[in-house]
C-alpha cells in the first residue's frame, strides 16, 4: 500500500486541539476540538494500530458526568468517519442542494449546521484502522483489527481509553453507526458487556443509533437467512418505483404499505409455489409486482416472477435507458451499455456524485478549523476485501454469536439500553426489510426499540430536509424520546 505519510517505523502520536463557535437553536454554542492518534500496543508496549478520533467538546459545561457522549462512524468495512462528520455530525457540514446532482464536480458549499448536537452532547468522530487518519502501524498485525469481532474490539478498546482520558465513564454513552457501522454497533455494545475472548470490558451504553441497518439473524450482513430476498427487498423496489414512476396518487407512506402488505402475502406464496402455482394467480401476482416495482413482463417471464436486486436497479428506469443507485434510488445515471447492470461497473451512482464533496469539505474545511497539520494520507476508504486483504474475517467465520446475538445480549445484560433504527425508504444496500426480519425473529426487547423511515437513501442526510429530520429525531432520543415513524 501507498502512502504519502510519517515514516512509520519513526511514527509518533498526533494531538491537535482548536476551538470554535456554534450557533445552534437560538445559542452561540462555544466549544474545543481534540485531533489525535490513539495507539494501540501489544503486552511488550509495541505499537501495533492507531484510531484516529475528532473530538468536539461544549467549553462551558461544568457538569460533564450528566453530559451524553456520542461515539459516531461510518461503515463499510474501510470507510472513514467523513461521511457522518460532514454530512450532518459536525458543527459545519456540506450543504445540499439538489440530490440528484449534475455533477461530482465543484463548487462545493460548506456551511455552519444549524442542527448540530453539540448543544446536548459531546461528540466523538471515529476514523477505525487504515481508514482517514487511522493507520496500521504494525502492517503484519491487520488479522488483529481486519474482521468483525477484532474491528469491534478495537474500537470498543479506544472508547474504553477515551472514557479515561477525559474521565467521561459516568456521562451517558451513545454509540451512533451508519451502515457497516450498525454491525460495528451491535459486537462493541455486546463486548461492552459479553466480554472478549481475552477480557471484560464492562462498558454499559445507553443507547445506539443505528443509520442504515446491517445487523440481521443471519450470519454475517444478511447471510444465512431463510427467507426469499425479493421479499426483504420489496417495500424498496417499490418506494423507487414511486418515486420515478408516479404509479399511484398516494403517498409514499401509503403505497409502500400496501406493496409490503401484498410483498408478504402473494407474492411470497407464488415464489413459494414455484412452477406449481395456479395459472390465474400467477397472473395476479405478476401484474400486481410490475405495478409495485416497476419491472418489465419481459422481466419476469425470463426470472419466474424474481427479481435479482443487482438487475433491478437498471430494469426499473429500463425505458429511460437509466439505471438507480444502490445506496439511493434517486440518483440515477445513464447505462454505460444498454440495461447493463451496475454490478458490472464496481462502483454507484452515489458515490460518484458526492465523494469528492465530502473529501473536499473534510480536507478543506473541517480538518483547518480543527488545527489538523499532519503529514499523511487522509484514506476515506480502505478496500477491505481486495485481494491483499483476503483471508479477514469480515465473514464472521468464527464468531461469539451472529451480529443479531449480539445486539440481543447487549439489550437483555445491559437493562434500559435503547435502540434507534433509521433507514431510508430508497436504500438497496441496506434494506428497510432488514429491520423488519430482524424484529420479526431475534427476541428482541421491542419495548426500547424505535425505528423511522426516511424519504431518503443509505445516506439519510443527504437533502437539506432529511437532514434535519434525521438530525432532530438524534437529539429526541438522546434527551430520552422515541422517535417513530408518523402517522
Amino acid at each position: 500500500m501507498m502512502y504519502t505519510t510519517e515514516k512509520l517505523k519513526d511514527f509518533v502520536p498526533s494531538c491537535f486541539k482548536g476551538e470554535g463557535t456554534a450557533h445552534i437553536k437560538g445559542q452561540d454554542i462555544p466549544y474545543h476540538t481534540v485531533a489525535e492518534d490513539n495507539v494501540i500496543y501489544d503486552k511488550d508496549g509495541h505499537a501495533l494500530a492507531s484510531v484516529y478520533s475528532y473530538s468536539y467538546f461544549r467549553s462551558d459545561v461544568t457538569d460533564t458526568n450528566s453530559r451524553p457522549v456520542l461515539f459516531c462512524y461510518n461503515g463499510g468495512p474501510g470507510t472513514s468517519s467523513m461521511y457522518v462528520h460532514a454530512g450532518f455530525m459536525g458543527p459545519r457540514r456540506l450543504s445540499y442542494a439538489e440530490v440528484d446532482r449534475p455533477t461530482s464536480l465543484p463548487p462545493y458549499e460548506v456551511i455552519d449546521n444549524p442542527d448540530c448536537l453539540l448543544d446536548i452532547a459531546d461528540i466523538v468522530l471515529i476514523d477505525p484502522v487504515n481508514t482517514g487518519f487511522g493507520l496500521l502501524i504494525d502492517e503484519t498485525k491487520g488479522d488483529q483489527f481486519f474482521g468483525i469481532e477484532q474491528d469491534g474490539e478495537a474500537i470498543l478498546t479506544f472508547i474504553e481509553k477515551w472514557l479515561h482520558k477525559y474521565n467521561r465513564f459516568l456521562s451517558p454513552k451513545y454509540l451512533v453507526g451508519e451502515s457497516y457501522g450498525c454491525t460495528r454497533n451491535a459486537v462493541v455494545a455486546g463486548f461492552g458487556v459479553e466480554g472478549t475472548k481475552n477480557r471484560d470490558f464492562d462498558i454499559a451504553f445507553d443507547g445506539i443509533v443505528m443509520i442504515g441497518n446491517s445487523v440481521t439473524p443471519g450470519k454475517f450482513f444478511g447471510k444465512e437467512m431463510p427467507v426469499e430476498k425479493a421479499i426483504i427487498c420489496f417495500e424498496s423496489w417499490a418506494a423507487i418505483n414511486w418515486y420515478h414512476n408516479h404509479p399511484s396518487d398516494q403517498t409514499l407512506e401509503e403505497f409502500v404499505s400496501e406493496a409490503k402488505a401484498f410483498g408478504e402475502s402473494d407474492y411470497l406464496l407464488a415464489l413459494y409455489q414455484g412452477e406449481d402455482i395456479d395459472p390465474e394467480f400467477r397472473k395476479e401476482v405478476k401484474e400486481k409486482v410490475m405495478y409495485y416495482t416497476g419491472v418489465s413482463s419481459q422481466y419476469l417471464e425470463e426470472n419466474n416472477l424474481n427479481i435479482n436486486e443487482w438487475s433491478y436497479r437498471s430494469e426499473v428506469l429500463r425505458e429511460k435507458g437509466l439505471s438507480v443507485s444502490r445506496l439511493d434510488g434517486r440518483i440515477t445515471r445513464p447505462a454505460f451499455e444498454p440495461w447493463t447492470v451496475e454490478q458490472k461497473t464496481y462502483d454507484d451512482a452515489l458515490d460518484d456524485r458526492y465523494d469528492a464533496a465530502f473529501l473536499s469539505c473534510v480536507c478543506n474545511d473541517l480538518l483547518p478549523r480543527m488545527n489538523v497539520q499532519l503529514n499523511r494520507t487522509y484514506m476515506s476508504y480502505f478496500n477491505a476485501f481486495s485481494d491483499e486483504n483476503k483471508g479477514y474475517k469480515w465473514d464472521n467465520s468464527e464468531p461469539s454469536g451472529t451480529t443479531g446475538e449480539h445486539l440481543n445480549n447487549a439489550m437483555r445484560k445491559n437493562f434500559g439500553m435503547r435502540v434507534f433504527f433509521a433507514n431510508g425508504w430508497y436504500d438497496t444496500a441496506t434494506y428497510t426489510g432488514y429491520i423488519d426480519y430482524l424484529l420479526n425473529h431475534q427476541g428482541l426487547p421491542k419495548e426500547r426499540i424505535c425505528r423511522r423511515d426516511y424519504p431518503s437513501g443509505h445516506m439519510i442526510y443527504l437533502g437539506e430536509e432529511n437532514c434535519h429530520m434525521l438530525s432532530s429525531d438524534i437529539r429526541e432520543f438522546v434527551l430520552g424520546g422515541m422517535p417513530h415513524n408518523k402517522d
